[in-house]
């Protein structure tokens, strides 16, 4: 089977700092893979150069067995959002959408105004895709987020802190949609998040990176029971063995 997302000895440098050294994991089609490290430890760097927004120096990138090096072709099939999603306030949700859909050059008026509705519809958006989006709480500005990753049919959706500032029915509400679509839609999701106990009810794997290189990578499963810990926290913990001790706290933010 193909893979969703292969990384191949990627190195990159800001200035005179190596930030990823030599990493390299795969994403199997399907799975909901966790992205997790402690700040500074290269996370949103590797969402970055994934999604095309920097390039690496060295190794080799693929997505959906397509070589980032034809970022087009390789991103045509990838839904994401890095960081918080932005979108024009005093336009209403469904307007944004129209907007973002002409980003699709192979869509049709109808094929795009059909999608719009049927995206709304999957984030729960209904009866409220013609407010304004200054209106929306951060939750729904999240769904409207993951509205547009949806536009272009993806197969793989990468989220970078998708639940940031959320409160525990926003995360709720996000954790449900993110297993539906991946349940009914067979969408992979790669998710990068501070927050532990909430990606240890939803992954199947996870790959954990300090220092700008890959610490373990693996199932949910194998990683818990190999250390013989109990939750993912403890697992965490254990793996970095102390390092960027500071950045931990008891409540899984790292």
């Amino acid at each position: 089977m193909m893979k969703a997302l292969v990384l191949e000895n990627i190195s990159k440098k800001l200035g005179r700092r190596q930030i990823l050294k030599n990493i390299s994991f795969e994403v199997e089609q399907g799975n909901i893979t966790g992205f997790i490290g402690p700040n500074g430890a290269g996370k949103t760097t590797t969402i970055k150069m994934i999604t095309g927004l920097i390039n690496k120096d060295e190794g080799k990138l693929l997505l959906n067995g397509i070589d980032i090096k034809n970022k087009r072709m390789a991103l045509q099939n990838v839904g994401s959002i890095v960081e918080s999603p932005i979108f024009f306030p005093y336009m209403s949700g469904e307007e944004n959408l129209r907007d973002l859909s002409f980003l699709n050059e192979n869509m049709s008026k109808n094929e795009r105004e059909e999608k719009i509705k049927e995206v709304i519809s999957i984030v729960g958006l209904n009866g409220r895709e013609k407010d304004k989006v200054k209106t929306y709480s951060l939750g729904m500005k999240q769904r409207l987020g993951i509205a547009q990753s949806l536009l272009n049919n993806p197969s793989l959706v990468i989220l970078d802190e998708p639940t940031n500032g959320l409160d525990p029915l926003g995360i709720k509400e996000l954790r449900e949609l993110i297993l539906k679509l991946n349940r009914e839609k067979g969408i992979t999701f790669f998710i990068s998040s501070h927050y532990l106990n909430e990606l240890e009810q939803i992954c199947t794997d996870f790959v954990i990176i300090n220092y700008g290189e890959i610490k373990w990578k693996g199932k949910k499963e194998k990683l818990i029971s190999i250390k013989g810990k109990e939750n993912l926290e403890e697992a965490f913990v254990s793996i970095l063995g102390g390092e960027n001790a500071e950045n931990f706290n008891k409540d899984g933010v790292v």
